[in-house]
C-alpha cells in the first residue's frame, strides 16, 4: 500500500512478515506442504508396519514372551509407572495443544498459536527426557539392546519412534520460530498444518506401541 502526496509516492510499512499475507490455498485443493506431508506419512506407515510385523513374528515364534531375564530367572517386566504412563499422557496432551495452535492460526490469533505451539514443543522435549530416563532404568534392570529378541524389538520400536518424536520437536520448533517472526497468518499456515499432521501421526504410533508393549498380555512357555 502507498500514499501519494503530490508527485511523490510514500510506501506504508506493514506490521507482519510479507509471507503472512500469502493466500492459504488459491486453487481450492490440498496445498503442496500438506500433500507432501501426507505422502511422507504414508511411507512412514509402511515403515512402522514392517516393524510391527517383525515384532508379531518374533512374538508368535517365541515360546515365552516376554523372554526370561538371565539375571533374575524371571520374564522381563515393563513398568508403566513412574515414567511411561505419565509420558504417554503428556504426548497425547501435546497433540491436543498442537491442534489448538492450528485452530489459533486459522482464526488469525497469533498469540494463541504461539502459546499452544510452545507448550507442544516443551511437552515433546519432556516426553523424550522421560523416555531416556526409562531407558536408563530398564538398562539397570538388565533389559538392553542385546537382551535377545525381546530387548532388540523393544528398543528398535521405541527407539525409532523416539527418533521421530525428536524430528517432530525440531519441525515444530522451526514452525514456532517462524510464527514468532510473523510468517504465518489466517491466510498462510500450510506449514503449520503439515507439521501438525506429522505430530498427530507420531502420537498415534506411540498409542499403538504403548498398547502393544505395555498392555497386551504376554504368554508363558507350555509345561
Amino acid at each position: 500500500m502507498t500514499i501519494t502526496t503530490g508527485a511523490e509516492t510514500h510506501p506504508v510499512p506493514t506490521e507482519h512478515n510479507p509471507l503472512a499475507s500469502m493466500p492459504h490455498d488459491t486453487h481450492g485443493g490440498i496445498s503442496n506442504p500438506v500433500l507432501g506431508m501426507l505422502l511422507f506419512i504414508t511411507s512412514e506407515v509402511m515403515f512402522f508396519g514392517g516393524l510391527f510385523a517383525a515384532y508379531f513374528s518374533l512374538r508368535a515364534n517365541s515360546p515365552q514372551w516376554p523372554t526370561i531375564n538371565p539375571e533374575t530367572g524371571e520374564p522381563f517386566q515393563l513398568a508403566i509407572l513412574p515414567f511411561v504412563g505419565p509420558a504417554t499422557i503428556l504426548l497425547i496432551l501435546s497433540s491436543v495443544t498442537c491442534q489448538l495452535a492450528v485452530w489459533g492460526i486459522r482464526r488469525d490469533d497469533r498469540t494463541a498459536f504461539i502459546r499452544a505451539m510452545a507448550v507442544t514443543v516443551v511437552l515433546g522435549i519432556v516426553f523424550l527426557s522421560m523416555q531416556l530416563i526409562d531407558y536408563s532404568l530398564l538398562g539397570s534392570e538388565g533389559l538392553t539392546l542385546s537382551s535377545g529378541p525381546y530387548g532388540t524389538t523393544y528398543y528398535t520400536l521405541t527407539g525409532f519412534h523416539g527418533a521421530h518424536v525428536f524430528g517432530g520437536v525440531i519441525m515444530l520448533s522451526v514452525v514456532l520460530y517462524r510464527g514468532m517472526a510473523g510468517q504465518f497468518s489466517g491466510k498462510h499456515y500450510d506449514a503449520v498444518e503439515a507439521a501438525s499432521l506429522y505430530w498427530h501421526f507420531v502420537d498415534v504410533v506411540w498409542i499403538l506401541l504403548f498398547s502393544l508393549l505395555y498392555l497386551l498380555p504376554g504368554k508363558t512357555a507350555a509345561t
